[in-house]
């Protein structure tokens, strides 16, 4: 009687990196409350307040015109991208660790990362425009409140809406992201280094800028390349923090 001997069969072809890139992006959905839950709780107060301002001042006999016309300067509707920026630090520090262990290398890592912001901003964009619109639609949810219809939204529909938030929160997200790999890369030194760089490039600009009087020039530019031209000059920026990023993360090294 010949004894047949079944050996395991070892997979040798390489790991697709798109499936190793989208498993990156589902470890960071474990806990889908930090990218959509806590910002959208955060949004959804700031409407609450400002619902509740318009009932009582339409209760009180209040020109609920001008109320609308002032909450269009309130920043509410930004609320939650000061949230993302920690989003951003936390998708680095707290996820980079476990990623690693689980296979994943640091470009996976950085480019799975990156596909979650885009999802994020993404879902988010398509909800803040279409808001937006409805608020519009109901004249301020039927109490002339403006906590959606702000700032530069409602100017120029719902497709502006949508790439100017879209811009954004990728760039909020990337700021938080990058800066987070500085810090595993150089940990303390590294970070001041970059918040002394950032400060002198800051003054640097300001000064080249009063010294010249290009200020006129400047605000000039801005004006004519208009909502659409400021927010692509913003997701250029957030294209360079991402492209840092990925540089400074090949040789971090996770807490």
């Amino acid at each position: 009687m010949t004894a047949v001997l079944e050996q395991p069969t070892v997979r040798t072809e390489p790991r697709s990196r798109v499936g190793e890139i989208w498993r990156v992006v589902r470890l960071h959905a474990v806990t889908p409350s930090v990218f959509f839950g806590i910002p959208w709780i955060i949004l959804g107060a700031a409407w609450l307040v400002m619902i509740i301002i318009g009932i009582i001042a339409g209760a009180a006999g209040a020109d609920t015109v001008k109320m609308g016309e002032g909450m269009r300067y309130s920043w509410a509707v930004l609320s939650p991208q000061w949230y993302l920026v920690a989003v951003g630090v936390q998708a680095i520090g707290l996820t980079m660790s476990f990623a690693l262990g689980f296979g994943a290398t640091r470009r996976d890592f950085w480019l799975g990362t990156g596909l979650m912001f885009g999802i994020v901003s993404l879902l988010n964009a398509i909800a803040i425009a279409t808001l937006v619109q409805l608020e519009k639609l109901t004249n301020g949810w039927w109490l002339k409140v403006s906590m959606f219809d702000s700032l530069w939204y409602g100017q120029g529909g719902w497709l502006v809406d949508f790439y100017t938030t879209f811009a954004l929160q990728l760039f909020v997200l990337f700021i938080g992201a990058s800066v987070t790999t500085v810090f595993l890369r150089w940990r303390m030194r590294g970070m001041l280094v970059l918040a002394f760089g950032a400060i002198a490039l800051a003054l640097g600009g300001v000064a080249i800028a009063t010294l010249t009087q290009s200020w006129p020039a400047i605000f000039t530019w801005f004006g004519s390349i208009g909502v659409v031209g400021v927010f692509t000059v913003v997701l250029g920026l957030a294209l360079v923090f991402a492209i840092g990023g990925y540089v400074v993360i090949r040789r971090a090294t996770p807490r």
